[in-house]
Order: structure tokens, then C-alpha cells, then sequence
């Protein structure tokens, strides 16, 4: 019983850690549709989402079951129950991802971000999708410290997520409403996508670890 147990927990950990590697690839594919004005890059993430969407639903039917045929108790109720939570929030990940991608995709052939700005959302691009790595590498071997470090590297995002606010916001501001609106929604998905990645991995620490890892000081 105690193997079969664990032969499904290792499926369960591989179902996430694939969803992370799909968040990762679907936010490299959005920021270059965004970056780039490419419809048909904007549309496979489109797309994709619902590939996403079905492995979440996997995950989330696959713990129910364990939870109903297994009973499992203490440290591995922690671990089903953690999958649950992941799976959700990596999917929210894929989610924002996708709205990054239809963003593009609603103002093709125009481009949404204009040049002075290309290289924070490019940043963001390649920092949080780098992150949604981590996370699966965490996912499939937790680590301690894994979320310490994600942490830091949410600070970053949130710092590019300022600058781009702090841009259109400024007085005067270079662009019209619509594209200041457009600028600071999609940064704020960005932001959001860094948070998520985050708020994974400290619950992957804690059933590791048995401890909440707590938000550095310095």
C-alpha cells in the first residue's frame, strides 16, 4: 500500500513539475508575441492554455482520489493537499501568460510596447519565466531556500513592474490613455505571474521542510 502510495505521489510531482515547465515556455512565447507583434506565436499560447487548464484538472482529480482511497495522514496529507494548491496556482500562472499573449494578439499589427520600455518588459520576460523553471526544478526536488531565493527574484519584478508604472504615470506622460492603460495592465500580469511562482514555492518548502520559510529581512 506504502509503495503504491508513493508511485502516486511521484506521478503527482511530475504532473506539476510538466505544468511548470508549460507556464515557463508560455510566458517565453507571450513576452516574444508582445515584443515582437507576432500573432501566430500569441495564438499557439492561446492555444496551449487549454493544455494547461487539462493538467491542472489531472492533478486536482488525482490528489481527490488519494485523498479518498489512500487516507493519507500528517506529512503526506500536507503533500496532497499542497498539490492542490500548486497545481492552482500554476495555472493561474498559464492564465496570465495567456492574457499577456492576447494582448498581443488583440492589437496586432500594431506593437504594445513601445521602444523606451522594450527592455523592462523583456526583463520581466526572461526573469519570470526563468523563475517558473526554478519552481519546477523545486517541485521535482525541494530544496531549502528555493523560495528564499524566488523571493529575491520576485523583488526584481516588482521593481521593473515600478519602473513601468513610474513611466506612465509620469506628468506629462508620452503616451495617450489607452496605451498608458494597456502598459501598466500588462506589466501588472507580469507582476502578478512572479507572485504566484512564489506563493508555490514556499508551500513546497513547507512540506519539505515542516517549517513556513518566512520573507527575508534583508
Amino acid at each position: 500500500m506504502r509503495e503504491t502510495f508513493h508511485a502516486e505521489l511521484a506521478e503527482l510531482r511530475a504532473l506539476l513539475a510538466d505544468m511548470c515547465e508549460r507556464a515557463a515556455t508560455a510566458m517565453r512565447l507571450a513576452t516574444d508575441a508582445l515584443l515582437t507583434a507576432d500573432k501566430e506565436t500569441a495564438e499557439r499560447v492561446l492555444v496551449d492554455d487549454a493544455e494547461l487548464d487539462s493538467l491542472r484538472d489531472r492533478c486536482e482529480e488525482r490528489a481527490q482520489q488519494m485523498l479518498a482511497l489512500q487516507a493519507p495522514v500528517a506529512t503526506d496529507l500536507r503533500v496532497v493537499l499542497s498539490a492542490i494548491y500548486c497545481a492552482e496556482k500554476v495555472e493561474r500562472m498559464g492564465d496570465l501568460a495567456e492574457h499577456i499573449a492576447n494582448t498581443a494578439h488583440r492589437v496586432h499589427p500594431n506593437h504594445v510596447v513601445p521602444p523606451d520600455l522594450r527592455d523592462a518588459f523583456d526583463r520581466m520576460g526572461t526573469i519570470t519565466a526563468d523563475m517558473a523553471t526554478a519552481l519546477e526544478s523545486h517541485v521535482s526536488d525541494p530544496s531549502p531556500g528555493a523560495y528564499a531565493e524566488l523571493d529575491a527574484t520576485d523583488r526584481l519584478v516588482d521593481d521593473l513592474h515600478a519602473q513601468v508604472l513610474a513611466t506612465v504615470t509620469a506628468n506629462p506622460c508620452a503616451y495617450d490613455v489607452p496605451t498608458a492603460t494597456t502598459l501598466a495592465l500588462v506589466a501588472r500580469f507580469y507582476e502578478r505571474y512572479a507572485d504566484q511562482v512564489v506563493s508555490a514555492a514556499k508551500r513546497v518548502e513547507f512540506v519539505s521542510t515542516g517549517t513556513t520559510p518566512t520573507h527575508p529581512t534583508n
